[in-house]
């Protein structure tokens, strides 16, 4: 049998995996499928005994996601509608007790292409803050997750929490995602999409796609061409060309790079268009 260790407190865990490699599980809904034996390898860091690591905390600089805050957490939480897109991807992720026990740091640790969560963090400029047993440094989402399955983690190392600035706060937002059922399923594409407006123009727009390649990522040209239209012609702007420009979607089992640039393309008008009626 493995050995396993529940600390109750962030030092006490960070010490001891400055002294031996171990597994870190906070609620195993990504872990335990990926295990292809009776019980995990080598050592185990359950962290979801430290208090200090769960919950939503509003901050000077804006909001700070603890890790092992779960998906119902975040679903429930009284967040301003710059969070809407996240809310929505929270409550399809997996089903609903996957939802309970899954967290928000294992979404990102385990690094899948169609990850969930990544596309409505990128959209709220997140970042990630990363400890270890000498100190903790803070990396932008998009430099944290290095391709599939892959992260910035250096030996030692613990995602404690997710921070989101306040000013990502602002406008409103909505994620889509397509698959071949709503729940339970591996996404085909995702997109998040958050706009905030001025005199009913787009005075600030984020865009995001997952599932269309190796990581979830940004669409800064799609973004910077519909910045300071008027809402109404958001939707009809997003090209089809550029979309699939900045894309760089794979075949597999689900579908092909053809048709996932097209339903990328599609997701982002219908995420826009959804955006603009909830902010009228």
């Amino acid at each position: 049998m493995s050995l396993y260790l529940r600390p109750g407190n962030l030092q006490e865990a960070l010490d001891g995996l400055a002294r031996a490699p171990a597994v870190v599980a906070a609620g195993c809904t990504d872990l335990f499928p990926a295990t292809e034996r009776p019980a995990l390898d080598g050592p185990v860091l359950d962290i979801t005994a430290i208090a200090a690591l769960r919950g939503i905390a509003e901050t000077g600089e804006g909001w700070r996601i603890g890790a092992t805050t779960t998906w119902t957490d975040i679903a429930r939480a009284p967040l301003p509608p710059g969070f809407d897109m996240l809310k929505q991807a929270a409550r399809e992720v997996g089903s609903a007790q996957i939802q309970t026990a899954g967290t928000i740091a294992g979404n990102l640790c385990n690094a899948s292409p169609a990850a969930d969560g990544v596309p409505p963090l990128l959209a709220l400029d997140a970042t990630v803050e990363l400890a270890c047993a000498e100190g903790s440094r803070i990396l932008p989402l998009s430099d944290f997750i290095t391709g599939p399955r892959a992260t910035a983690l250096r030996p030692g190392e613990i995602l404690t929490a997710v921070h989101i600035p306040r000013d990502a706060g602002q406008g409103g937002s909505r994620f889509l995602k397509l698959g071949a059922r709503r729940y339970l399923v591996i996404s085909i594409a995702m997109v998040a999409a958050r706009i905030v407006a001025e005199q009913g123009h787009a005075a600030q727009i984020a865009l995001a796609v997952g599932a269309c390649g190796p990581v979830a990522a940004r669409l800064p040209g799609v973004e910077r061409a519909l910045t300071g239209l008027p809402l109404s012609d958001l939707a009809a702007a997003v090209d089809a060309e550029a979309v699939g420009a900045a894309l760089s979607p794979i075949d597999d089992l689900r579908a092909d790079a053809a048709y996932r640039r097209h339903a990328a393309t599609e997701l982002l008008r219908r995420a826009v268009t959804e955006t603009v009626e909830t902010m009228r």
